[in-house]
């Protein structure tokens, strides 16, 4: 099993930022470090100018048994992501692992299931790194990503949209304006190739400059791994 997440961590949202976690509950500490909980959350000092990553709230993937005070810890490879929507990079040092699993195991001692054992980061590509939309000549646009990873489990779509400085969840689409071909962030073969399709009219109303596509993927372990799509508006 993985490394527990303490108030020592290493968080980072994907533009740098370093995250410190505020623990709900100091009862158990490994090398000076709160073991944090689910529900605990952090803020984060992200340089991203036009959407900061500001914060977090930590969220348990259920597969470990330990808790504290009724809540489930927080380990190392649970998925999380910022409140932007974006992934979070969580990076211990201590030496303490959580060897309970809520995943019934033969007796004996037998390994972990291979999925639970597998701590690589799937592999996600963007098919069209790069898109260009103009106000002045619309047309429809299209962007793909190619996921791979023996033990999948879901996919995130996140858009950020600098020149105004939101962001939006498009894993199920927003049809008739996004259609997002598989929608819904099931991730059940091995390989998986994600389309979203976008209408001129929600082309115009990004505003003229930069926009990104994040397409998160994520493994039954909690290992994830991202790619960016670049939408670029012109008038």
């Amino acid at each position: 099993m993985p490394q527990w997440l303490t108030t020592n961590a290493t968080v980072l949202c994907p533009h740098g930022g370093k995250g410190t976690t505020a623990p709900s509950s100091t009862k158990f500490t490994i090398g000076g470090g709160a073991v944090a909980v689910e529900g605990d959350t952090g803020t984060l000092a992200c340089p991203f100018g036009p959407l900061p990553c500001v914060g977090y709230t930590l969220v348990s993937m259920g597969l470990n048994a330990t808790t504290i005070d009724g809540r489930r810890t927080i380990l190392v490879t649970d998925f999380n992501r910022t409140q932007t929507g974006l992934p979070l990079a969580m990076v211990e040092t201590h030496q303490g692992l959580d060897n309970s699993t809520v995943v019934p195991l033969p007796p004996g001692g037998a390994p972990l299931p291979p999925e639970l054992a597998d701590d690589n980061p799937p592999a996600v590509a963007a098919l069209t790194p790069a898109l260009a939309f103009s106000t002045t000549a619309p047309a429809p646009l299209a962007a793909s990503f190619s996921l791979n990873a023996p033990y999948p489990l879901r996919w995130v779509l996140t858009l950020v949209n600098e020149p105004v400085g939101y962001s939006l969840e498009l894993t199920k689409g927003q049809p008739p304006d996004v259609v997002v071909t598989p929608a819904g962030g099931e991730w059940s073969t091995p390989s998986l190739v994600v389309t979203v399709a976008m209408s001129p009219t929600f082309l115009a109303g990004l505003t003229p400059g930069k926009s990104s596509l994040y397409l998160t993927a994520v493994t039954k372990r909690g290992v994830s791994m991202y790619a960016e799509a670049v939408v670029t508006v012109t008038p």
